[in-house]
């Protein structure tokens, strides 16, 4: 065992003669001193500009390697000798080349144990499809606490290393709102969050997961891989959304069930006129970008309108089935150019982690022909009506895969099963906290309004497009599910999904029962749901169901998060504030 102390900046190498000399200066001219137990380190190095002093520890049990001689230079990585990485060491004391220090933590993924057979293999063969398609690029993604993806482009031999390593990444990235806005005060102990590795913003390690690994058709060369973010201690970062859902699936897999969705999403494809892209107009957020319509709308679900887009629609289609996304409809919807993508059933993250790559990949391939789609619900501009996205939910049994929705019961003219009856029983008694992830923004609830094909109380019925909850299937269906119309396309999906198998496990545990199905869901004698974000918020911080399956320092975190998108709207003196008191008053 070795120990290294020193401070951050250079990459060193000690000679032959015991003589230390600086490889390269990154920002400090290093220093270093060596506690040796029985060996000598060949090499060593650390990527920062924060000058504080550390402490590493290597071991030949963390780095197995082939020994080097001492006084052997490490090859750079300009004059790499192969892609494996490489050691040098004598006696017990181990040291990676330059080049496997250069991404995330060497040894990190196998240290903590953070892949299962199936991710080796499958990084197994995520590297050779990386060597046989001569991929250059990979993206690192990492949903963001909205659902937007985040992360770094390496370099294809980078990510080789990523694969052991993980990839360091800015925990900064979770003190933002949806614009980059900060919402605590900067470098305060604990991060502003109580939680001591959040203090000073360090990095964190993304580790890929090669079961999500893509070539993305649409951009030359690339791969494409979601990531879990991890401290550096390797425990999990709780604010780590697809963590959540994790959480959530193994605690209904302990159950019997595991979960199925499908995705009905609505959004709007604009053409683009002028991204406003001149300093001025470049502000925090920026002015968004004027747009024309691609068609005019009100026609439902005509051929004519769809036939007047299918160049974007053709385009959407090819990259989004060749990226691996299971598409089963493009349908024309209500507003112009607005559109409705559903998606065929997935099993747990699957569904969700489709989602994430669905809306990116919608607005990368739009944007690259000249157009803009937009995920926001209900956008300012004339004719625009909102946009829903309806998630489609069922649970079936681990032993043997039988629809659990199903009503197989002999004799029983119910549409569902009894354990389907206390999943939508819990969703319905848990729906006004659960708006907070089924429809996170200020803008979402101007859609939640009566007879307009949204729901606007907590109620269920039976193939009715008005409910909050609407069911579709009868008696001995085995494509019975219940289908969610409350949230929005912005939702984050880890989030909204988890929101439901919490909410609908806590219904079968309990029995809740949902009552009897609402034949006038507008009228229905129903609690009515939240009428705006601060609304919901106060729901969700008085349900404490989502505080005992999410823990305390998530829900605290989503409240910062949400509080503060909060605030700024309300800082926001807005045109129809303008309009009402400025010339009356």
């Amino acid at each position: 065992m070795c120990e290294m102390v020193g401070a951050y900046g250079g990459l060193v190498y000690l000679g032959a003669d015991g003589e230390l000399v600086a490889l390269r200066d990154h920002y400090l001219n290093p220093f270093w001193r060596f506690e040796l137990d029985g060996g000598v380190v060949a090499s060593a190095g650390c990527h920062s500009d924060d000058d504080s002093v550390f402490r590493l520890v290597f071991a030949d049990a963390v780095m197995p390697a082939p020994v080097a001689r001492t006084g052997d230079v490490p090859s750079s990585r300009n004059g790499s000798q192969g892609d494996s990485p490489e050691v040098h060491q004598k006696g017990e004391c181990a040291m990676a080349s330059l080049d496997d220090i250069s991404v995330g933590k060497v040894g990190f993924i196998d240290r903590h144990g953070l892949w299962t057979d199936e991710q080796r293999d499958a990084g197994q063969r995520a590297t050779a499809t990386i060597e046989e398609r001569g991929l250059r690029t990979i993206r690192v993604s990492w949903g963001d606490q909205h659902g937007i993806l985040r992360g770094k482009t390496l370099s294809a031999a980078d990510y080789d290393r990523a694969q052991r390593n993980g990839v360091d990444f800015q925990t900064a990235t979770l003190i933002m709102d949806t614009t980059n806005n900060i919402i605590v005060p900067l470098f305060a102990a604990g991060g502003g969050f109580g939680i001591p590795e959040m203090t000073g913003y360090p990095d964190s390690i993304l580790v890929p997961d090669p079961t999500t690994f893509r070539v993305l058709p649409w951009a030359p060369s690339t791969g494409w891989v979601l990531a879990d973010m991890y401290f550096q201690s390797g425990k999990p970062v709780p604010f780590s959304t697809r963590r959540i859902m994790r959480d959530a699936l193994d605690d209904l897999a302990a159950e019997g069930y595991g979960y199925v969705a499908g995705l009905e999403v609505e959004f709007y494809i604009t053409k683009l006129e002028d991204a406003r892209l001149t300093p001025e107009e470049s502000g925090w957020p920026p002015e968004p970008p004027r747009v024309s319509v691609v068609s005019h709308g009100f026609q439902y679900l005509t051929e004519n309108r769809n036939d007047e887009i299918d160049d974007i629609l053709q385009a959407l289609s090819e990259n989004l089935i060749s990226v691996g996304l299971p598409l089963r409809t493009m349908e024309d919807e209500w507003g112009p150019g607005q559109c409705e993508f559903t998606f065929d059933p997935g099993l747990g993250l699957t569904a969700a982690d489709n989602m994430l790559l669905f809306r990116s990949a919608t607005k990368q391939v739009c944007r690259r022909l000249g157009y803009h789609a937009t995920f926001m619900c209900r956008p300012a501009l004339a004719n625009f009506f909102s946009s829903g996205w309806h998630l489609h939910q069922s649970l079936r049994s681990i032993d043997g895969g039988q629809n659990a929705f199903t009503n197989r019961a002999d004799g029983d003219d119910q549409p569902v099963s009894e354990l389907a009856r206390h999943f939508a029983g819990g969703v319905l008694a848990h729906i006004d906290g659960a708006c907070v992830f089924t429809t996170p923004t200020i803008n979402g609830y101007k859609r939640l309004k009566p007879y307009s094909f949204a729901p606007d109380r907590a109620s269920w019925a039976v193939e009715n497009r008005g409910a909050a909850i609407r069911v579709i299937g009868e008696p001995g269906d085995e494509t019975t599910h219940l289908e969610n119309r409350v949230g929005e396309p912005t939702a984050n999906p880890y989030l909204y999904m988890a929101s439901q198998i919490v909410s609908g496990l806590d219904g079968i545990r309990n029995r809740t029962d949902p009552g009897p199905f609402d034949e006038e869901p507008y009228s229905a004698d129903r609690p009515m749901l939240p009428v705006s974000l601060m609304a919901a918020i106060e729901a969700l911080k008085h349900d404490g169901l989502f505080r005992k399956a999410f823990g305390d320092p998530f829900i605290d975190y989503m409240l910062m998060v949400k509080g503060s998108e909060i605030r700024r709207f309300l800082d926001h003196v807005s045109d129809w504030e303008q309009r009402e008191y400025f010339e009356v008053f």
